[in-house]
Order: C-alpha cells, then structure tokens, then sequence
C-alpha cells in the first residue's frame, strides 16, 4: 500500500506539486494521468525517494520513505520514463548488479535474474550489451531491474513511451498480470494507456488533483445532460429542422460522417421521442445511439483551460531525480544520463 498525504514540492516560486493526497492498494492499478508538466514525474520522484518533498508525507507498507529511506526503498520497484541501466553491460550482467545493490541474497540472485529474464520475455537477449538493444528490450531490461527484489509496490513512468503497438501489449499484459500481488501505479499522458489497463484513475494538473475515480465514474461523473447520434435518410436542412423543434434540444451538431450530433438540457432518456419525430416527417431512422464522452473529453474538459505551455509548467527538475540531492545508492542513482 502507498499512501499519500498532502505532498508539496517547490521550485523557488514554482509550486510542481500542491497538496497532492491518495491512497494506492494491493491488487489495483492505478493511472496518474495529465498533461505535460502537471507534476506527474515530480511527485513519483518523491514517492520512491527519489527527490526530498518540500512538505507532506509518503507511506510505502506504513514505513515513513523520509523517516527510513531505506526500509521503505526495499518494498518499491521504480522505473522511470528512460531507464537507468548502464550500456555497456550484458543484460545479464546489469540484473546481477542490480540484484546485488537491491541485498538479493547471493544464494538466490542467479534464479532470481533467471526467472525474471524469463517472465520479461529477454532470456535471449542476456548475453547482448544494453547499449544494443531496441528501446522496447531496454524497457523490458529496466522493469526487469524494478522487479528483482520482488518488491510489492510497482511504480512504473511512462512505461510504454517509444514502444510500437505490439510492445505496448506486450507490456500491457505484463503490467496486468503484475496486480494479483502488488499494488501497481503508473503515469501517462496518454489517455489509450490509461483507459487500457487502469483500475482507477487520478487526473492531476498544476500539481493538484482534479479529479480521480475509475474511467467509468470519470466518464459519468463529466457526461453532457444528454447526446446523441442520429442518421435519417432525409437532407441535412430536414432532419435539422425535425430535431430542433423536439422539446429539450438545445444544439445540432454534424460529424464527419454525415450525422447529427444532438444536444440536450435533460437527464432523460430522449431515443423514443426523437426517432419518432423524424418517422412521422416522412423520413427512416438509419441509426441512433445515446453517446458517451470519452475519457479524453473528461480530460480535456479538467484540464484544458488551466494548462500552461510545457515549458513554463515543467521545470527541468521534474524529469531529473538525479539532480535531487536525497537521492540513495539505488541502481538507478548516478546513471540517468548512461
């Protein structure tokens, strides 16, 4: 479990995080979704150690990570948006370095790299330098390295950037398969990755949190009074005119494909009233659907007007932990630029 307790981190005048609280548990996955520069990076920094919190509180298991850094370390796997490994090593070499600085015991390191080459799908890779390998391998190689110690909190940033499409499967299905027995949070900007494989969802911008349920409650929680889809075999100016006249429409709106976007002011369930409408004009129904807005609409509409250009609301900090000058003897210290 990881908890979060109104974290803050400041940059001089420059608030990345604000008041940030939430609370993570065994067995979900959990999205961090917003936009460029909305603090994603910066508070995972600070929930792996990463980068010291101007104030607030971290939890990882019930352990404070700025009270014992190092017992709280033990029971996370991080891996970050480009991961920390050192390219001229052989992956299997990299994970038996990295099993050695996360206390392996001896004994155990060589099954344990092993078994986790295997379930990463890069036993065949073990003998190739890092440097060689494709980003999807060199991904798989860091999240190898943020599982060798088993640990039960997963945090994952932007673990799909620079895969192609069946990559991103590939490590879709590993990240779900990962929920039975850990508590999985990752970060994304991109909705499609979210939507994909998160149980609940945190949209944050400006460093604070605007909204958070699962995609179904945010879809819920931000649909229109009512919208439909409507086709009919008659003319555009037609149709119009029979749909503006039904009571509660409030605008007609036109898709790419020909079809009438309908807007409504009420809750009710308005099908029946339209189809019937447009059948007593003369005209059929070819189609109609009462529609949803996307999670990308939920998005859009919580973070759109606020949003800052990226390189105001992304101070170089935010994508740098090795800046931080609290960072520990991970693997992943030291090696952000190898």
């Amino acid at each position: 479990m990881i908890e979060v307790r109104e974290l803050v981190r400041r940059y001089g005048d420059h608030c990345a995080v604000n008041g940030l609280s939430f609370t993570a548990e065994k067995g979900k996955i959990y999205g961090f979704l917003g936009p460029n520069g909305a603090g994603k990076s910066t508070t995972m920094n600070m929930m792996t150690g990463y980068l010291a919190a101007s104030s607030g509180e971290v939890r990882i298991d019930g352990i404070d990570i700025t009270r014992q850094p190092e017992k709280a370390k033990e029971r996370i796997g991080y891996l970050p948006e480009i991961p920390p490994v050192y390219p001229d090593m052989t992956v299997r070499e990299y994970l038996m370095f990295a099993a050695a600085l996360r206390k392996v015991p001896k004994k155990d390191r060589k099954n344990a790299v092993s078994e986790l080459m295997d379930r990463t799908g890069i036993t065949e890779m073990a003998d190739r330098l890092i440097k060689n390998l494709s980003k999807g391998y060199k991904q798989r190689v860091g999240l190898a390295e943020a599982l060798i110690n088993d640990p039960e909190n997963i945090i994952l940033d932007e673990p799909t950037a620079g895969l192609d499409p069946e990559q991103q499967k590939e490590m879709f299905d590993y990240i779900n398969a990962l929920k039975k027995d850990h508590t999985v949070i990752l970060s994304s900007h991109i909705l499609s990755d979210v939507n994909a494989v998160c149980d609940s969802i945190w949209i944050i911008n400006h460093g604070k949190m605007v909204a958070s349920g699962t995609p179904e409650e945010l879809a819920q929680m931000n649909r229109p009074n009512g919208a439909y889809e409507i086709e009919a075999d008659g003319t555009r100016e037609q149709l119009e005119a029979v749909l503006k006249a039904v009571p509660g429409v409030i605008r007609i709106d036109w898709n790419a494909d020909g079809a009438a976007i309908v807007m409504t002011d009420t809750d009710a369930d308005l099908r029946g009233t339209l189809s019937r409408a447009v059948f007593q004009a003369g005209m059929t129904v070819l189609g109609l659907a009462r529609t949803k807005k996307s999670l990308e609409d939920v998005f859009l509409a919580l973070t759109a007007d606020e949003t800052k250009p990226a390189h105001e609301a992304n101070p170089a900090h935010e994508m740098n932990p090795a800046s931080a000058k609290d960072g520990d003897s991970s693997v992943a210290d030291g090696k952000e630029e190898a």
